[in-house]
């Protein structure tokens, strides 16, 4: 018992006490921190193009071309008073109506927007920013 004790003692000082490299040195030389980093030299910031968008006016058809039918009757005279004659036979005419165009207006994107990184000059020379 008096072993494991005296070995449990043992590690304990080891853990306990502070080493060189938790000290800050390392092999008989003493650790410096490392310099601050240097000063920015190009620094970035973001940049921000909103969409870019057009009017574009178009020639549209509102309605197609189409033709219309319509009969005319037959025209009857009665020449003698027992008689009855047909002057004109029934007829179907046709006309034709062209397609109706418009002008519309719609607004269409050129270019979506962007975000990107554009170098910035540092504000001061000793401190980068």
């Amino acid at each position: 018992m008096s072993r494991v004790l005296a070995a449990a003692a043992a590690i304990a000082a080891v853990i306990a006490l502070p080493s060189a490299a938790s000290a800050g040195c390392y092999y008989n030389n003493c650790y410096a921190p490392p310099p601050p980093p240097a000063p920015c030299t190009t620094c970035y910031q973001t940049q921000h193009v909103p969409a870019q968008y057009r009017t574009v006016q178009e020639t549209v058809m509102v309605a197609p071309p189409r033709v219309t039918t319509y009969q005319t009757p037959a025209q009857y005279r009665t020449v003698m008073v027992p008689k009855t004659v047909m002057v004109a036979p029934p007829q179907v005419h046709y006309q034709r109506i062209p397609a109706q165009y418009a002008t519309q207006q719609r607004v269409e994107m050129v270019a979506p927007a962007q975000t990107y990184y554009v170098p910035v000059q540092p504000r001061c020379n000793s401190c980068g920013y």
